[in-house]
């Protein structure tokens, strides 16, 4: 059987609970959802204990206990919001964005200057506010997106996933392997944007850098496409004020360097924009996700050969 029970239980499970809130009209549908959060965070206590001590290395020790658990709260909230909003993502077109992104449609027209003179781009948008609003936005405008997304354990679910993110863009599975890279640079230099998530650690050693008072195992990944495809990258934040406003922040493009060695410069543009990333975090720190399973700052096992040459 191509399914087994659970993943057709977790789906249909899914499915179950999307419905209602996609009739809902969406103030209602968020206050559901603040509803399973309230119960996930004060009764189930979910994870709160990992997630105080992480926002603790952050920000101090110092950090007052009301600070520590208003920043884990809207943090979780926020999560479930995310979940509903990507539910929903087949209602959010032009009026929806005009209405609850309000400063967006004044930034597209510098992104589609900049994809002209440059044939393409990347944004990097890390887990802040509603990440996933930075593609949908976007095509809604007229920006040809395309993004990359781990693949889910269930195959159900994770199909039902790439279509909710279609819904304004094309997304590719991760771990391809170099078919996908190729196709990753011909979509880039053929005048498509990448959205990409840059505060993530790789699972392997890759560009050690310092991040949120520690070091974080970055990819190169978003870097070397730009390298390699000649085009800029625009970091962007993403805030969620109150339940239904989003802010979206643009910050100063940054362009590769050819002057510079591929390896050299791929640091470069990477530390460039954690900068950024780490500023914005420590600025509104209950915008970012900190109940990853992987936590950023984990250090990364080195395979035993290259222990024993150290």
């Amino acid at each position: 059987m191509k399914y087994s029970f659970k993943h057709i239980f977790e789906y249909c499970a899914l499915r179950a609970v999307s419905w209602p809130l996609n009739v809902l009209p969406y103030r209602a549908a968020l206050f559901l959802g603040w509803c399973v959060a309230g119960f996930a965070f004060h009764v189930l206590r979910f994870r709160r204990k990992e997630t105080f001590r992480r926002i603790r290395f952050v920000l101090g020790d110092d950090t007052p206990n009301e600070r520590v658990r208003k920043i884990a709260w809207i943090s979780l909230r926020n999560i479930v919001f995310n979940a509903i909003e990507m539910m929903r993502a087949h209602k959010i077109d032009r009026k929806w964005v005009e209405r609850h992104i309000p400063d967006f449609s004044d930034a597209i027209p510098y992104v589609h200057q900049l994809v002209s003179e440059r044939k393409g781009a990347v944004i990097a948008v890390p887990h802040c506010g509603n990440w996933d609003l930075a593609g949908w936005a976007c095509a809604i405008f007229g920006v040809e997106m395309f993004s990359v997304a781990a693949k889910q354990k269930n195959p159900l679910v994770n199909d039902w996933m790439n279509r909710q993110r279609e819904c304004g863009m094309t997304v590719l599975e991760r771990g391809s392997g170099s078919l996908m890279l190729k196709q990753m640079i011909k979509m880039l230099r053929s005048g498509k944007v990448l959205a990409i998530l840059p505060d993530v650690r790789m699972k392997t050693p890759d560009l050690e850098l310092p991040f949120l008072g520690g070091t974080l195992n970055a990819g190169r990944g978003m870097a070397m496409f730009a390298i390699a495809s000649n085009v800029p990258i625009v970091p962007a934040i993403f805030r969620r004020e109150g339940w239904t406003k989003h802010v979206f922040t643009r910050f100063p493009t940054l362009y590769p360097d050819p002057s510079l060695a591929k390896e050299d410069d791929a640091k470069r543009l990477t530390s460039e924009v954690l900068d950024i990333v780490d500023r914005a975090i420590r600025e509104t720190p209950e915008q970012w996700f900190w109940y990853n399973k992987r936590w950023v700052l984990t250090p990364v096992k080195k395979p035993k050969n290259q222990e024993s040459k150290a």
